[in-house]
């Protein structure tokens, strides 16, 4: 639930943001049910790579996925309440990761093979929005078609249709972030896991995702309809390609990273001073490294009986506490001395 509630109800926030479903309930349903088909016709491959393709299937327990699940609920749980549009790829890899480090088993190479993913797609859906956008900007210029309102009732249908193919991209990958741990466990099977998973995701998104569809869609940029669709859609593509591969990609990441590609392709540099930036990048970087000492320590105290882990821990949630009440209180202040110098020429 808490997986539907950060990753998945950002896929609807262009759809949201742009106002093609301007109520926010209907957006939220409609990514649950794109969320659970998703999962059910797509989500095996990710599945069978969480589950036994990071650290060995042996090695997973009842208890080791017990520990993984709560690792990264608890992360998850922080951003969601934060209204923070979280990878949940990224917490429960992190997860896993800690679990394979406390008992020194971990597949280096295909755990090098996903982080590459991570760095990779993210940039190329940011480039890819902008480029796009910079043609959409170049069109709107040189074309001379009306944007009457049948057109702007076809873009809007369009948005909606590439924000479900996003929700659906969504429960091909993200979904087994939750249950991948309990398939390796040999608590369900696959066909099992991705009913349940893709269910409990859809609850999740439909009433828990508010406060992120909000962020994503309403206070990173302003999304007309024809960028809004854009944007979806390279999300789509981009998760579903990674889905077919068995690759868990941080699908919030592509999503976001898509929304500032076109507003940096709109604003310039000035977009990068809004603080809601800020927030997302430090959320997106101290995640994954909570979930990951989590995990180890969780596994040192309950599985091995060592407790010598835990001051190191405390320390380190106090820093992590530290850094994400930093504000930069600055970041703000050239859009106030614009602001300034236009009431003044108006004035004058």
């Amino acid at each position: 639930m808490n997986i539907g509630a950060s990753g998945a109800a950002a896929t609807m926030g262009i759809a949201y943001g742009s106002n093609a479903v301007k109520n926010r309930r209907i957006a939220l349903m409609l990514c649950g049910i794109g969320v659970f088909l998703g999962a059910i016709l797509g989500g095996g491959e990710v599945v069978k790579t969480l589950g036994s393709k990071i650290v060995p299937e042996n090695m997973i327990s009842i208890n080791i996925a017990l520990i993984i699940l709560s690792s990264a609920s608890i992360s998850l749980f922080i951003a969601n309440v934060s209204g923070i549009p979280l990878s949940t790829s990224e917490v429960t890899v992190g997860a896993v990761i800690g679990v394979g480090i406390a008992f020194d088993a971990l597949f280096v190479d295909t755990l090098m093979t996903i982080l590459l993913y991570w760095i990779l797609v993210p940039i190329i859906a940011f480039f890819l929005a902008y480029f796009t956008n910079q043609g959409i900007k170049l069109l709107k210029r040189t074309s001379s078609f009306p944007l009457n309102r049948k057109w702007s009732r076809f873009l809007a249908i369009a948005v909606v249709l590439t924000g479900f193919l996003e929700a659906f991209a969504a429960g091909m990958n993200n979904v087994a972030n939750s249950v991948g741990p309990l398939v390796a466990s040999g608590l369900i099977n696959l066909s099992q896991a991705t009913i349940y998973g893709g269910l409990f995701v859809a609850l999740g998104a439909i009433f828990l995702g508010g406060k992120v569809i909000e962020t994503n869609g309403k206070k990173i940029t302003n999304l007309s309809l024809l960028q809004g669709g854009t944007v979806s859609g390279i999300g789509a593509i981009l998760v579903m390609i990674a889905s077919l591969f068995g690759i868990p990609v941080p699908q919030t990441q592509i999503t976001t990273c898509s929304i500032l590609g076109v507003g940096v392709s709109d604003h310039g540099k000035a977009l990068w001073k809004n603080t809601t930036i800020i927030k997302l990048v430090k959320t997106w970087l101290i995640s994954p490294i909570i979930s990951l000492v989590l995990s180890y320590n969780l596994v040192k105290v309950f599985i091995e009986s060592d407790y010598s882990g835990l001051l190191m821990m405390s320390i380190f949630i106090v820093v992590v506490y530290a850094v994400g009440v930093w504000k930069p209180n600055k970041i703000n202040r050239p859009f106030y001395k614009e602001k300034a110098v236009a009431k003044k020429l108006g004035g004058s």
